[in-house]
């Protein structure tokens, strides 16, 4: 239930608050006065367009708040914490500033939110009619809909069965032709990976191997030349001349090793002029094996120019290295593995389509015989409704058609399409064609009144509803809110003294100008205020006699509800 209405600088209302209870509560005033910017601020509650426009003239921002009652646990507390907000004792506040400048800001819970978490907030909280909800009863899926939270249960548990299956067939479909819509350009791509991975396993190449083929291809290729440098060094090392240098250095040692343990510098440089001496003799010993180990072998350097040239040639189209094509023969064999099961796959989807497709056509078909009995109980119901606000000729048609050719869709497979014929004899016409204003006006009180035992909202708003209506069918509007109060919270704004009488609660929109500004402001009306209210509504003047006694009248008729 909303608890508390506050709204400041918004249009002519300087400042107004309403304390709402459950029940019917209407609000009247003058033409002009403002009551509709009540309905004006819920919009802003529901996330709604900021307009600029709305603030009051000369004020830098208007701002509208309130307070609602929420159940523990309800989707509308975990919207409000999921987006930051917090709901204290089953109560969340939601606000909307609007500045002159036409910026806006959000709240719920405390919290700053996008205005479309107010809307997702709100959804669950308020229905708003107005002339232009009405408009909305004229499309198709907005009168689906109505059936639909008419026929309750029974559809909805079809519904909750159709549902997913209808997503996997709806999937597994698009799957299907998307496999067939580019099978040749996925047997190319199939092809071209076979080729490649065929081209790298007849070469069969190793990590690592390109940078091992280089290092022996050098070698091969200048073998002579490396065993004649080796065998040269040698002798230059081994021969006399290397006798020389070895004696050279052996005379060095013995030299130093005579006034060794003296000097420990001139010691480190003995240990070095040994070690020259060592290491020529393993230099030597080193070049005699390398020259008669190095093999020349002109076939073996083909072979490795042949293996050499393979490598390269697969570098060139699947990487700089072997290490690259190899990553490409492993990523190319995952996705030619899925490519070539292309017929698999269209075999399993075929078969899913074909095992869904009569399920998912006994289900619309069952959704359809519910809609069209539940169709037929609505006309009825909305027919006595109709009676009772001065239509007693009126009659609603619902039906429930499958075109033909008509392919399942996420609401089933029906069209649903309500009309109206407003006198006996006039044939049905569909809403936008058989309704005028007023008629509409009191048709979508009518499917509130039938709707209200499947009301998914705790508040209902009604703004004007009964525009273009009068007398005795504007007594029985009275009667229908007030009854229809006895669910869900009911507001209405109305000019009407007749709908007004009836309401449990009412607020008043006074105006005063001064001249120069025009203020509205907004007041609970009980006892002798509410006669003269009622008064002024009847005759344009509230302390005409003949008006209070009528007013006093309506009031009475009311109370005998």
């Amino acid at each position: 239930m909303w608890q508390h209405l506050r709204l400041s600088s918004l249009g002519v209302i300087e400042s107004a608050e309403l304390e709402l209870d459950a029940g019917f509560t209407v609000i009247t005033g003058e033409t002009g006065a403002g009551q509709t910017l009540v309905v004006t601020a819920l919009g802003l509650l529901r996330g709604g367009r900021a307009d600029a426009g709305l603030v009051r003239h000369g004020e830098r921002q208007a701002r509208v708040e309130a307070s609602v009652e929420v159940p523990s646990g309800s989707p509308v507390v975990r919207t409000v914490e999921d987006a930051g907000g917090t709901v204290d004792d089953d109560v969340v506040v939601l606000g909307r500033v609007l500045s002159a400048q036409g910026r806006s800001r959000a709240v719920a819970g405390g919290a700053t939110v996008p205005a479309a978490v107010l809307s997702d907030v709100t959804d669950a909280l308020v229905a708003v009619h107005g002339q232009s909800d009405q408009h909305r009863l004229l499309r198709g899926s907005a009168q689906r809909s109505a059936l639909d939270a008419f026929a309750g249960d029974t559809l909805a548990a079809l519904a909750d069965e159709y549902a997913p299956r209808y997503a996997r067939l709806r999937s597994a479909r698009a799957r299907l032709e998307e496999l067939r819509q580019h099978g040749q350009e996925r047997a190319r791509q199939l092809d071209l990976l076979q080729h490649g991975l065929a081209e790298i396993a007849d070469v069969e190449p190793r990590e690592g191997e390109d940078e091992e083929l280089v290092t022996e291809e050098g070698r091969l290729a200048h073998a002579e030349a490396l065993v004649q440098a080796a065998q040269t060094a040698h002798e230059g090392l081994a021969g006399d001349h290397g006798a020389a240098a070895r004696d050279v250095v052996a005379s060095g040692s013995a030299a130093l090793q005579d006034v060794a343990g003296h000097d420990p510098e001139l010691d480190d440089m003995a240990q070095r002029l040994r070690e020259v001496g060592i290491l020529l003799d393993e230099v030597a010993a080193d070049l005699s094996a390398y020259a008669h180990g190095v093999e020349v072998d002109p076939a073996r350097l083909a072979a490795v120019q042949e293996r050499r040239a393979a490598l390269a040639a697969l570098q060139r189209k699947y990487g700089p290295s072997v290490a690259d094509v190899l990553a490409w023969q492993e990523k190319a064999a995952a996705e030619a593995g899925e490519l070539d099961h292309d017929d698999q796959a269209i075999a399993d989807l075929q078969a899913e389509v074909e095992a869904l497709e009569p399920q998912v056509l006994d289900l619309a078909h069952r959704m359809s015989e519910v809609r069209r009995e539940a169709g037929t109980r609505l006309a009825a119901l909305v027919g006595e409704e109709l009676t009772q606000l001065a239509m007693p000729s009126a009659r609603l048609e619902v039906t429930v058609s499958v075109p033909e050719g008509a392919a399942p869709a996420a609401h089933g497979i029906d069209d649903v399409e309500l009309l109206f014929a407003a006198n006996n004899g006039s044939a049905p016409r569909p809403l936008a064609k058989g309704a005028s204003g007023g008629e509409l006006s009191r048709l979508m009180l009518a499917l509130e009144v039938v709707l209200a035992d499947q009301g998914t909202v705790p508040t209902l708003v009604f703004d004007e509803v009964d525009a273009g209506i009068g007398g005795r069918a504007a007594v029985e509007v009275g009667r229908r809110l007030a009854r229809l109060a006895e669910g869900p919270q009911v507001l209405a704004v109305t000019h009407l003294p007749q709908v007004a009488a009836f309401a449990h609660h009412h607020f008043h929109v006074m105006k005063d100008d001064d001249g120069n500004v025009t203020s509205s402001s907004v007041v609970r009306l009980d006892g002798q205020a509410r006669v003269d209210e009622l008064a002024r509504m009847l005759a344009g003047q509230d302390e005409s006699e003949a008006a209070q006694a009528h007013a006093r009248e309506l009031l009475e008729l009311a109370g005998r509800l």
